[in-house]
């Protein structure tokens, strides 16, 4: 696991970099795109070199969404590489909501086998593994090994609490196909109760067993679940096709996701 250990040790420095960045009262919110020289390029660009000068030493290579753009003809091949998201909720950065992450994913042979997630504000990590499992921890203020989060974490999934059925959705890419989906499962269930929620926070919600089911019926990137996967398969979780018969899969040509459900 020494390559995961880097893994996670990465994450969770580039996540202290981005809150300098967020925490910073002279940082201008007010854009919303990466415009050169804004708050969110500067992080998401800060995360991304810290990410890759500490990957680089696993000798694997690194797809990121601030990385430059490599070619399916160079990468078709490739049978392990991690998959990084620097910053992950663009919007929630800008809003300074806090609901935003660094998405850290080892594929293999098209398959997210673990996965990393940070959340800077709240000092929350989520890992996974899937031939360990999945676990939680909060207050994190330096780096750790995954023994050590197995040992002081919460597993997940956690005990499910009684509750009603839960959907959570996207806090900024609400739409009707959404909207549909809802309608339906509010036919199943006597009581829905819906949460918004910001980044790939979504998945590790039904990962951790506080949401039954994320549906996504909007454009995502590869970067943007593939953490999330991980997690959410070492948890008992499925990051189905809406077809509820194929998982996603990753390093396609094409990096766009399909629409997807996290059950």
């Amino acid at each position: 696991m020494t390559i995961f250990n880097t893994a996670i040790s990465a994450a969770i420095k580039a996540g202290n970099e981005i809150l300098k960045i967020y925490n910073d009262p002279s940082s201008d919110f007010s854009v919303e795109k990466k415009a050169d020289n804004s708050p969110l390029t500067i992080a998401d660009k800060a995360s991304h070199r810290i990410i890759e000068e500490l990957l680089k030493t696993t000798n694997l290579p690194v797809l990121s969404e601030e990385g430059r753009s490599i070619s399916f003809e160079e990468r078709k091949n490739w049978q392990q590489f991690w998959m990084v998201d620097p910053l992950d909720g663009t919007k929630e950065f800008i809003k300074q909501n806090g609901e935003f992450t660094v998405n850290i994913a080892l594929i293999e042979n098209t398959q997210p086998v673990a996965g990393i997630i940070f959340v800077p504000v709240s000092r929350t990590l989520y890992v996974g593994d899937t031939k360990e499992g999945a676990w939680k921890l909060e207050n994190v203020k330096e780096a750790i090994t995954f023994n050590d989060l197995k040992n002081r974490g919460q597993k997940l999934p956690a005990n499910r609490q009684e509750r009603n059925f839960t959907l959570v959705g996207s806090r900024s890419h609400a739409n009707e196909e959404t909207k549909a989906y809802i309608d339906e499962r509010t036919k199943e269930h006597e009581k829905i109760d819906i949460i918004s929620k910001g980044s790939s926070l979504k998945i590790c919600m039904v990962a951790e067993g506080v949401a039954d089911e994320y549906p996504r019926f909007g454009p995502t990137m590869e970067w943007d679940t593939a953490a999330g996967h991980a997690i959410a398969n070492a948890a008992g979780k499925k990051l189905w096709h809406t077809n509820m018969k194929n998982e996603l899969t990753y390093n396609k040509e094409d990096l766009l996701n399909p629409f997807f459900i996290v059950k």
